[in-house]
């Protein structure tokens, strides 16, 4: 098995076992509020997102004010991932295009969880590659910390080699709505269709 296949089967198996204690963690479906009928996930009310301040491309800080100016979908990865992460914010940018097409408006972040190989210039262009208007942030080590542990985030550097490590870390994208705060989370591998469902369904609701 080759270098690169042996790290994107790791990564996989990485995500997966995340995603199940991700489920795990966040318990059952939240019921009695305006947005549970428009929800995917299993949010059982749990209480993610929170102040951050982080750095963007052109070397700016920023704070979740600056950047959670409306809808916006929030992802944490690293931009060595070899597989998860660029799928999902493909599929995150998806379902930002579908939800235009409807006149519907989402942002995408993505913050980094690697800040000793991604700079806030490499988040930034990473984030843009994807999409256009994609903002990625990147900070130090210990901003990044705070930023993850507000999102309850998982991540762990894997020993090994100095240049290729992976990093294994939870992999959900979290809803935030303006007023609200966390709405609901989207796991890797829905399909963007589905997600946009429901992210339209939350800012219809939200908006009534």
């Amino acid at each position: 098995m080759s270098k690169v296949y042996a790290l994107s089967a790791a990564a996989v198996a990485v995500v997966a076992l995340a995603g199940m204690a991700g489920y795990a963690f966040f318990g059952g479906k939240s019921n009695g509020d305006v947005l549970a009928q428009c929800r995917t996930g299993q949010v059982g009310g749990a209480d993610i997102g929170g102040p951050f301040t982080l750095v963007n491309k052109d070397g700016a800080t920023v704070t979740e004010k600056d950047v959670l100016t409306g809808p916006t979908l929030v992802y944490f990865g690293y931009t060595f991932c070899p597989d998860v992460c660029p799928l999902d914010m493909s599929r995150n940018a998806d379902v930002a295009d579908l939800l235009a097409e409807k006149g519907q408006k989402v942002n995408l972040l993505f913050i980094t969880i690697d800040p000793d190989r991604d700079t806030p210039q490499l988040s930034g262009e990473f984030a843009q590659n994807i999409h256009p208007d994609a903002v990625g942030l990147s900070g130090s080590a210990e901003q990044i910390a705070a930023a993850a542990k507000a999102y309850r985030v998982y991540y762990k550097k894997q020993e090994g080699d100095d240049e290729y490590y992976l990093m294994d870390h939870s992999a959900f994208t979290y809803l935030m709505l303006p007023g609200i705060g966390f709405a609901d989370f989207y796991k890797h591998g829905a399909p963007a269709e589905e997600v946009a469902q429901g992210v339209s369904c939350m800012l219809e609701a939200s908006a009534g």
